[in-house]
């Protein structure tokens, strides 16, 4: 199946008893491995509680929410997601690659939402349309979009010639292959840097400046979102555009951003997450994909880089922030 197939709802999943998994009288539990250093940032988890409200599931009331996140970095993961399976959650949710793969090698039993980067591409399940196995969810398509942005980084700066990519190497391969295509297509040299580690950040943009860097492509992955703080302030600091995959962070002071709509990506994770609790089986859901994408930018952020923004990006942008 194609990468870039839409994927719709199946109408028909099997029955799948919550009473197998629990006391009828007991209200559900919802773990959530979060793989980011801090817990998730502003709209994630407000987005994600007002989705399952609106759906019959009341945090206190009716359902119980377990959330785990890697203060001590990535390889905590492990150790938080057995922790999160002692505690028999009726479906854990688990954003990005790496985080959703940490749990299915913790449960083959307990249903598994992921919201990944590239599904397909992290071999998370083998189809689209029949996951099969313990997991679903939703996939980013984190490889297209990355190589998307070099697009619009280069109309927000036409006189760049390099760029630095900073990569999570936990979400794969796939979105330094594509976007090493779209450059050699945009003749731009790609620097693709490494960050492991919330430390690697500042390394990285040394790295940068030492390779003559024109600007900041930040790939998609939920540890680099956590980092947006840094990342601005150092892109600042070195003077570098740089395009982020999501709206906020143009908010926060970002320059450019363009992906899907964040709320929108939590809210369509909780409503997977309801089919479950009400019996769907994880490998009859079919994989989904984002609804809506947007295009903003930060426009003092521009002018304090001497940058103006071009028409083609005026014309296209959902919200030019001042």
């Amino acid at each position: 199946m194609r990468r870039r197939e839409f994927i719709g709802f199946l109408g028909s999943a099997a029955a799948w008893p919550l009473a197998a998994r629990a006391q009828p009288s007991a209200a559900p539990t919802i773990g959530i491995l979060w793989p980011g250093a801090e817990p998730p940032a502003p709209p994630r988890m407000e987005a994600f509680r007002q989705a399952l409200r609106q759906l019959g599931f009341v945090e206190g009331q009716n359902m119980a929410i377990e959330l785990r996140y890697a203060r001590g970095g990535l390889q905590q993961l492990p150790e938080l997601a057995t922790e999160l399976v002692r505690l028999k959650p009726d479906v854990l949710f688990a954003p990005g690659d790496l985080a959703p793969r940490i749990a299915q090698q913790a449960t083959n039993t307990i249903p598994i939402v992921a919201m990944s980067d590239d599904i397909l591409g992290a071999r998370l399940v083998t189809s689209l349309s029949h996951p099969g196995g313990n997991t679903t969810g939703l996939t980013i398509m984190a490889p297209e979009l990355s190589a998307k942005r070099l697009e619009v980084l280069q109309e927000m700066a036409p006189g760049m010639a390099r760029v630095a990519a900073l990569w999570d190497p936990t979400t794969g391969a796939s979105q330094v292959e594509l976007t090493e295509r779209a450059a050699k297509a945009l003749k731009l040299d790609l620097q693709v840097l490494e960050v492991r580690r919330r430390d690697d950040v500042s390394t990285a943009f040394r790295q940068a400046r030492d390779g003559r860097a024109d600007a900041i492509n930040v790939f998609s992955s939920p540890f680099l979102a956590s980092l947006f703080r840094e990342i601005i302030i150092l892109s600042a600091e070195y003077r570098l555009p740089a395009i982020y995959q999501w709206k906020e962070h143009v908010e926060a002071g970002g320059l450019v951003a363009f992906g899907p709509n964040l709320a929108a990506m939590f809210r369509q994770a909780a409503a997977i997450v309801v089919k479950i609790l009400k019996g769907a089986k994880p490998g009859d859901l079919p994989v989904e994909q984002p609804t809506k994408f947007e295009l903003a930018v930060n426009a003092r952020t521009a002018k304090a880089l001497g940058l103006a923004i071009p028409a083609s990006i005026l014309v296209r942008a959902d919200d030019i922030i001042e």
